[in-house]
């Protein structure tokens, strides 16, 4: 769903652009409270997994495609507002490096794909987790869940926005048709996706998963022949290996490269939903030449190397590369700036006392 630069016209992509300033500006704020020495490199990797995940793109309907747009997946694995800032570092990079998705159209797109699904998803996940039991199961069922409406979500705002500042003549009528009907067939693969990954993390490292924070599994003892919950100080202990993120990180970078590298090739070459729908509807008729067209790495590829798979395996690994440094080392600095932040609350006290 990367909106090219064209389709929105400028006064309308400068206030995305404002807009997406300020959620990300909350958002660096709200990561602060998110981020601990564990789940600060987690989220550079999330970053890397969706742009692994968006490149392949699989079959929805005859000639039209759909990728993971990943707001769900990050907001449950790392939190609502690391999930925003993780979704922006991956539509930067491939604006930037894959001439893919406008750079005028950048607000519109984090917006978008970002702003959107993440507060979308994750409003539905928690509401689902109040009413489901308290199980790893009902983590999956509202990953799903929030995930799959998500994405009509994110396709009906991309028509409040083209309905503001479109630069083509179409009846919003059948746009929003067009976008939210082949983007809830789309919504179907991102919820099994998002669903197959949180489950994989949970059944290993379930406090890794933000959204599972405070599921705990309580004991059941046998009293008088009958199962019981066992008292809360003999909680289930911790899973092995939890004061550790080195597999789980390690196994999830090997995944992305892969995925990026090899299984992208099989990919379907269709256009997405929204390629599909401007297409059909001429929302594309004054769409203009990114200004990363010349790119050594424009569309998935590296210039110069003939062999398509070659090319485009060695583009994923250098888009997964760059995309998990970046965002690492974006969450490294909130998480120092969190240190810092209650190093200075918790000597200011001590530090008032002497000077008194």
């Amino acid at each position: 769903m990367h909106v090219p630069d064209g389709f929105i016209n400028a006064p309308v992509s400068v206030a995305a652009g404002v807009v997406v300033a300020a959620a990300v500006a909350v958002s660096l704020r709200g990561a602060r409270r998110e981020l601990d020495e564990r789940t600060a490199p987690l989220a550079g990797l999330v970053a890397a997994f969706i742009f692994a995940v968006q490149m392949l793109n699989f079959p929805v309907a005859a000639g039209t495609s759909g990728h993971l747009l990943g707001g769900a997946l990050a907001a449950i694995l790392v939190g609502p507002y690391t999930g925003v800032l993780c979704v922006s570092v991956v539509l930067l990079m491939q604006g930037i490096l894959f001439a893919d998705g406008g750079l005028t159209a950048l607000g519109v797109n984090i917006t978008v794909m970002g702003v959107v699904t993440v507060v979308v998803a994750h409003a539905i996940f928690r509401g689902l987790l109040r009413i489901l039991p308290s199980t790893r199961r009902s983590v999956t069922v509202a990953a799903f869940t929030g995930a799959l409406l998500s994405v009509p979500a994110a396709a009906a705002a991309f028509t409040a926005v083209y309905a503001i500042g479109g630069t083509t003549d179409v009846p919003i009528g059948k746009v929003i048709t067009a976008m939210v009907g082949v983007h809830v067939l789309i919504g179907i693969g991102e919820a099994a996706i998002t669903a197959a990954t949180v489950g994989a993390v949970i059944a290993v490292r379930p406090d890794l998963v933000h959204g599972a924070r405070g599921l705990t599994t309580r004991l059941k003892l046998r009293v008088d022949g009958a199962l019981v919950d066992a008292p809360a100080a003999a909680a289930a202990p911790a899973p092995a290996g939890a004061g550790s993120t080195r597999k789980v990180w390690v196994t999830g970078l090997v995944t992305a490269l892969v995925l990026a590298g090899f299984v992208s090739f099989y990919a379907s070459a269709s256009p997405d939903g929204l390629e599909k729908v401007a297409a059909d509807k001429g929302i594309d008729e004054k769409v203009e030449e990114h200004a990363a067209a010349n790119s050594p790495l424009a569309d998935y590829g590296v210039k110069d190397v003939d062999d398509a798979r070659l090319s485009g395996g060695l583009a994923g690994v250098i888009g997964v590369g760059v995309t998990v440094v970046a965002g690492t080392g974006i969450f490294w600095a909130v998480r120092r700036r969190r240190t810092e932040d209650l190093t200075a609350t918790s000597t200011a006290p001590s530090t008032s006392a002497s000077a008194g």
